[in-house]
């Protein structure tokens, strides 16, 4: 019984992870510029010497889809994403180059720019971009980023940096632990081929109505492994029965 019982337990904490990654999914619906996870379920025979007799399920996240989320008009200058294919660069908490679709930028107090989230926003150098005070912004198609000074005396606008924009191939994206989507190529990602469409947000590509039949379809998974470990005890109880009346 024994082996009924480890499977059935393996099944059902692979349902749990599963349902985990969906709930994170879900939980993240509202989220700008989030992409949902895939969860795959498949066998993995228990190695050894002998007959492989033992066959666990193991789940998986495979990949992430980065197809876009839908467009969010909100009508504000710092407001940005990438319409067509493309991302924009940012710096995360650990030094490294992470990519985003979307930004609801903000300037602090020292002039950097940066995304909600408080990380710097990068130029086409690959460096943090630094604002002087004013009194107007603009976010030109190709990512320019122009001010109008605050000690200026007319209304023109001054071109000051431009964002940093690639065109990765997805296949050579990953999302990590943190949620930063990574570039995974071995060649420099060039600068140029992108547009910027600002005054709008991309919102989260997760579909609500499906995961909500995945949350489902996993709960019915995990009850499935629980009654299998039910069975497997009372077939363990109904064995030690024979063997007292032995």
């Amino acid at each position: 019984m024994d082996r009924m019982l480890y499977i059935s337990m393996s099944g059902a904490k692979e349902a749990m992870y599963a349902q985990a990654n969906n709930a994170n999914n879900l939980a993240n619906a509202n989220t700008d510029g989030f992409k949902q996870d895939f969860n795959q379920f498949r066998a993995q025979h228990m190695q050894g010497p002998g007959w492989q007799t033992r066959t666990y399920s193991m789940d998986e996240r495979p990949a992430t889809d980065f197809t876009p989320g839908a467009v969010k008009v909100t009508g504000r200058n710092m407001d940005v994403m990438t319409p067509a294919e493309g991302f924009m660069a940012i710096n995360s908490p650990d030094g490294k180059e992470a990519l985003t679709r979307t930004a609801s930028m903000q300037v602090t107090p020292e002039g950097d720019l940066v995304d909600i989230n408080g990380n710097p926003m990068l130029n086409e150098g690959g460096a943090p971009i630094n604002l002087p005070p004013f009194k107007d912004i603009n976010i030109g198609s190709d990512g320019t980023i122009s001010v109008i000074p605050a000690d200026a005396t007319n209304n023109q606008f001054v071109a000051i940096d431009q964002l940093r924009l690639v065109k990765p191939d997805t296949k050579q994206l990953e999302k990590d632990e943190s949620g930063f989507i990574r570039y995974t190529g071995d060649d420099n990602l060039e600068q140029g081929g992108v547009k910027v469409l600002s005054g709008a947000l991309e919102t989260s590509n997760v579909n609500t109505a499906e995961a909500l039949v995945d949350m489902i379809e996993f709960s019915r998974k995990y009850e499935m492994q629980v009654k299998m470990m039910k069975t497997s005890k009372e077939h363990s109880q109904s064995s030690d029965k024979l063997l007292s009346l032995n």
